[in-house]
């Protein structure tokens, strides 16, 4: 069903998540694989799901990215919003975290909106929205890894970051 959900998430399929590779999955995967420049067999192959996996999010990770999206920025505008997922999907690229959605959220101290149990609030639709733009490549940060609010911001060290770009109230840095 993850196959089926990923192709949901995109628009392409709208059966029943039940985990069958039935005609409505096959169909759908085709469409895929012509809207994302791959050979239209309906064979979901190493190269599918790497296409896949890079424009789409499993449930778990969706509701990871949703939740801190929403957290951390949902009184910023939807641009502000898919800054904050692009951070977390330019860290998963970087050496210097983890490489997956998860050990990005959750590694100490990285967010404040999971220390402080933010984090634990229901996303809205918009924060939803962000999260796939963001993992489909949409970054207005310019490839930042950091982001703070001036205002708020206690450590020191976030200060030294080289600035990228300033959106809503955060600013975003690398």
């Amino acid at each position: 069903s993850d196959l089926q959900y990923r192709l949901q998430v995109l628009g392409l399929y709208d059966g029943t998540l039940d985990g069958k590779y039935g005609p409505g999955t096959e169909a759908s995967v085709k469409e895929f694989q012509r809207e994302y420049g791959s050979a239209a067999d309906g064979t979901v192959g190493p190269a599918t799901w790497r296409q896949l996996r890079k424009y789409t999010l499993s449930k778990n990770d969706m509701e990871i990215m949703a939740k801190i999206i929403y957290a951390e920025a949902r009184g910023e505008s939807y641009k502000g919003q898919v800054a904050v997922g692009a951070v977390i999907m330019n860290r998963i690229q970087s050496d210097e975290f983890p490489d997956t959605i998860q050990g990005v959220v959750f590694q100490k101290n990285a967010f404040t909106a999971v220390s402080d149990g933010q984090y634990g609030m229901k996303p809205n639709r918009t924060a939803y929205r962000a999260a796939i733009d963001a993992v489909r490549g949409w970054d207005p940060t310019h490839n930042s890894l950091y982001y703070y609010n001036p205002k708020t911001a206690t450590n020191k060290w976030i200060w030294t970051r080289a600035r990228t770009v300033n959106i809503g109230r955060h600013v975003f840095a690398i």
